[in-house]
């Protein structure tokens, strides 16, 4: 088996060392242990994630303090990733409920019908980088509390946080075949979605990954597939009475997380000849975003980027669009040459002819001018992207208008692209999902619907199409 090692993207330092998992061995761990967990009382799947909702939070500190190491993310937004793992249960325990309930419904001549789930069976997990506990915590907790088994492969850059995830599950009593965490990389992932032991596979990530993981289902469909793959978003400012706010969300919205949300806003469309005011205060308020390591005092607003190939990749980015016409507004700087460290960039790319329709993940914002506000929409939708799309200022008139118009599966109005609420759906459409939505909706994923009519006795009547007993009987003397 293959040797990972983790390093922090602060330092360079290595932080963890494994070997890949054994594909096959996890798979049949886990089709032996998902028939009991499915059989115990809905009761004690529950009480059992709430333990572990209780362990996440008693281990809080340490837990965001190995986060931060491992994404190079603040140390203060690890915390709130840590928060997000931790309330993910109670809001999972409700939506369970509410989608997926016992429903009884009177049928025909006295008969019962009654609507209940069934989970699935084995469902595999595959998690990203950027929040390495949060989002495949959003898989795993509905698909536990709906009575699956889980393979659990995070990201090869983030295993650490992948393996102290799963295990605080195992803490709070889920049995250890249950939840079993599959290390590797990229071959490791797509032997585990080719596996004929798997009854499902949910995934976030990159669409390149994604559609490749559709093509692989294409003839499985007795298998679910849940899609979520990021976003070329559009953030349009349009006419706002608060210059300041809305360049505080404009900033929020492209470069939280240095920008590697899938969520975070990467074209700012706004209108021709009323811009200069507002890019020149988004301008001013990304050059004093600090940007240091996870621990450094004054607390950073943003970390590096995961590693230095997606530095680079950014970087290479950048210079294309300037190359092709792009104006930087504030350019893509590399404090330090050998560590992935970006200081936030804007960039025109009005003039850019063909622009590129792909997701930079990272701290790169591209501003669009437009003529009109029908012009705003028409090129919010230039994307083959429908994730998150967000409208600063206007009016209620004009919002209605890009609420029905834009395609988008998150659609904002004064509000950051980015920080989707988790007790509701989230997801996206084109390249952005495949209309199986997390968060809340969750739960449609993680069991289907079992339709059963009932009666206490037998009774059949045929009405039609018979012929009378005694013509019957003389054709058959």
């Amino acid at each position: 088996m293959a040797a990972l090692t983790s390093f922090e993207p602060a330092t360079g330092a290595p932080l963890w060392r494994g070997d890949a998992g054994d594909v096959d061995a996890e798979v049949a761990r886990a089709r032996a242990a998902w028939a009991p967990w499915a059989a115990r009382p809905l009761s004690v799947r529950i009480e059992t994630l709430r333990r572990f909702a209780n362990a996440a939070r008693a281990k809080k500190d340490e837990f965001a303090d190995l986060i931060a190491r491992e994404t190079g993310k603040p140390l203060w937004e690890a915390a709130t990733e840590v928060d997000a793992v931790v309330g993910k249960v109670d809001i999972s325990v409700s939506a369970y409920s509410e989608r997926t309930s016992q429903r009884r419904l009177e049928g025909a001549l006295g008969a019962r019908v009654a609507v209940r789930h069934k989970p699935h069976g084995v469902l595999a997990v595959l998690g990203p980088y950027n929040f390495p506990a949060h989002l495949p915590n959003g898989h795993i907790v509905p698909a536990l509390i709906a009575g699956n088994a889980v393979l659990f492969k995070p990201s090869e850059k983030t295993p650490a946080v992948g393996e102290y995830l799963c295990s605080l599950y195992h803490e709070a009593g889920v049995p250890e075949d249950v939840v079993r965490i599959v290390q590797g990389g990229p071959d490791t992932g797509r032997a585990l979605a080719a596996h004929p032991g798997l009854d499902g596979l949910l995934f976030t990530g990159s669409a390149r990954a994604g559609l490749a993981l559709h093509r692989a289902f294409a003839e499985a469909p007795q298998r679910i597939l849940a899609l979520e793959m990021g976003g070329n978003n559009p953030l349009v400012v349009w006419n706002p009475p608060d210059v300041a706010a809305a360049a505080t969300l404009v900033v929020q919205s492209a470069f939280l997380s240095a920008g590697q949300r899938c969520t975070a806003a990467r074209r700012l469309i706004v209108e021709e000849g009323r811009h200069e005011e507002l890019l020149e205060a988004v301008a001013r308020l990304a050059g004093r975003l600090i940007v240091d390591h996870p621990h450094a005092t004054p607390a950073p607003f943003m970390g590096p980027v995961i590693d230095n190939d997606a530095a680079d990749a950014l970087q290479e980015a950048f210079l294309e669009l300037m190359g092709r016409g792009g104006r930087a507004l504030r350019r893509l700087d590399r404090p330090k040459d050998d560590r992935p460290f970006l200081t936030p960039a804007i960039i025109d790319v009005t003039e850019v002819a063909q622009r590129t329709d792909a997701e930079l993940f990272g701290p790169i914002l591209q501003v669009v001018r437009v003529a009109d506000f029908d012009a705003a929409i028409a090129e919010a939708n230039a994307t083959r992207y429908g994730l998150a799309a967000s409208l600063i200022g206007g009016t209620p008139e004009m919002y209605d208008r890009f609420w029905a118009n834009v395609r988008a599966g998150v659609i904002n109005w004064n509000k950051p692209t980015n920080g989707a609420p988790s007790n509701a759906p989230f997801g996206g459409i084109g390249l952005s999902g495949n209309h199986r939505p997390s968060a809340y909706y969750a739960a449609d994923y993680c069991a289907y619907p079992v339709t059963s009519s009932e009666a206490e006795q037998a009774r059949g009547v045929i009405g039609v199409g018979l012929r009378d007993p005694q013509l019957a009987s003389e054709i058959e003397g």
